[in-house]
């Protein structure tokens, strides 16, 4: 089973990530951007102001493909729990809102490229914080992380939302870490 963590920047993810590594010691976690040489790429992108946002997105593909190639489909195939910090919805989200005025239907362009050669996840569990806060905590340390694009890209989360409701399960990520943790926990037990 493919498990995803996903929502803007500062709502806690990779927290949640590490206390699930704990509490489901055989499955295999993981994230992206991933820590490969792919990975590196899309964090010196990302950390660029001036970097060209479609070229961004197939840096972020790139990355996906080898994720996908190396790590997500062999742990399938060995019936692994594998739980990850980001994936497709993410570069939906995010380069969507990047991408918005300059191709049409962005976020129907980035989903129609993983269409072709990707695994959806079978279940997403999304944590919901206001752009204002997550930003906040996020650090606003690159272009992706203020409060005024972090609103177009939660607006796109929730158009994924309601797109695939069976799929996705809400955290109030604005609760406390060990809250929100515990209700992690138990969206994963639901699923097992």
């Amino acid at each position: 089973m493919l498990v995803t963590l996903e929502g803007i920047d500062g709502a806690g993810k990779t927290t949640v990530l590490e206390a699930l590594s704990d509490a489901y010691p055989d499955a295999r976690t993981t994230r992206e951007p991933t820590a490969s040489w792919y990975g590196d790429a899309v964090n010196r992108s990302i950390s660029s102001s001036d970097s060209d946002s479609l070229a961004e997105l197939f840096l972020f593909v790139a990355d996906h493909a080898d994720h996908l190639s190396r790590v997500i489909e062999p742990a399938l195939a060995d019936d692994e729990l594998v739980i990850s910090d980001r994936y497709i919805d993410s570069r939906i989200a995010y380069q969507g809102a990047a991408l918005d005025g300059e191709i049409t239907r962005p976020m129907e362009y980035i989903r129609g490229v993983h269409t072709a050669f990707s695994t959806m996840p079978d279940a997403t569990i999304y944590f919901d914080i206001d752009p204002e806060t997550g930003a906040e905590r996020a650090g606003a340390t690159n272009k992706l992380e203020h409060a005024d694009f972090l609103t177009e890209v939660h607006d796109n989360y929730e158009q994924l939302i309601r797109g695939e409701p069976e799929r996705f399960h809400r955290i109030d990520a604005g609760q406390s870490p060990e809250a929100v943790i515990a209700a992690a926990e138990d969206v994963l037990d639901s699923l097992r």
